[in-house]
């Protein structure tokens, strides 16, 4: 099973939070977390071999919107909701971001012709060669070439062993929360919180089936906000969020301890691949580079 899109490299990357601000003058400058270092390491290869290739890759600070976040069983922060609702606006927000991305902007300006030879230079030109599983058993692949395995190549050293690590090691939240959707807990929890929803008019069983029947077409921003407070309110009231934190910590636990060697493994190869991500951002920061 193939989930790489070829164009990949040409979306928005996920990234780890931007730079920090400049300390004042007396003070030395705070360290760069390992986790920056690394993403600007990968990005700086990947620029370097797409201009090999010929194509431009251009490194951008991180997007990010102020107040996003994420709620994997039920919106619980009711001061949240009253302000974003179900975050259409920051989704919003995100989608115009994601369109203004200059690589998004180049790959869309290149000749019609030339975009193949685009992706192929970022991601291979077939997703063969590097497979790995993640930790449900769905079989991952993708190509032992092109300009992202290239980013593996250098950076970690073996692109098979990164792969692997760290698609078990991403896969691992999704899991996460599926097993705690399954719990017995989970599911007692949302008795008391469906009830509380039908008390103030929204007749829903669980917050994902709140979420499989919202209409398609947008809703008013205020009836919006309207049910999102009424969720989070019953969150709180019903157990249900205290329920779902806590089954999360558990099974956070118990699959770390089960997967711990694929999480030794990716922090093992990122630690050996610090010194030189630090090497090719000085390298990069001298004059002349």
């Amino acid at each position: 099973m193939n989930r790489t899109p070829i164009v990949t490299v040409f979306v928005t990357l996920a990234a780890v939070a931007a730079g920090c601000a400049t300390p004042p003058a007396a003070q030395p400058a705070a360290p760069v977390p390992d986790a920056q270092v690394l993403h600007d390491a990968e990005q700086l290869v990947l620029r370097d071999c797409m201009a090999r290739a010929g194509f431009e890759y251009r490194i951008t600070p991180p997007s990010s919107v102020p107040d996003q976040r994420e709620f994997p069983y039920v919106v619980d922060d009711v001061e949240w909701a009253r302000k974003h609702g179900y975050g259409s606006d920051i989704q919003q927000q995100l989608d115009a971001l994601r369109a203004d991305d200059p690589n998004q902007r180049y790959f869309r300006s290149l000749p019609a012709d030339r975009r193949p030879a685009a992706a192929a230079a970022a991601n291979g030109t077939k997703p063969l060669g590097l497979t790995a599983k993640d930790p449900e058993g769905v079989t991952v692949t993708r190509s032992d070439q092109g300009c992202r395995t290239e980013v593996f190549r250098e950076l970690y050293g073996d692109p098979q062993t990164w792969f692997q690590a760290s698609t078990t090691v991403t896969g691992l939240k999704a899991l996460r929360v599926r097993r705690v959707m399954a719990d017995p807990k989970f599911a007692a929890a949302l008795v008391p919180w469906s009830a509380c929803m039908r008390s103030a008019g929204y007749d829903y069983s669980s917050p994902a089936d709140l979420r499989a029947r919202q209409p398609e077409q947008p809703v008013p921003l205020a009836d919006e906000q309207r049910m999102a407070v009424t969720e989070a309110t019953c969150a709180g009231q019903s157990g249900l969020a205290a329920t779902a934190k806590e089954l999360d910590a558990h099974y956070e636990a118990e699959l770390n301890t089960q997967y711990q060697p694929a999480l030794d493994t990716q922090h093992r190869l990122q630690q050996a691949a610090l010194p030189h991500a630090r090497e090719l951002l000085l390298r990069q920061d001298r004059p002349g580079s």
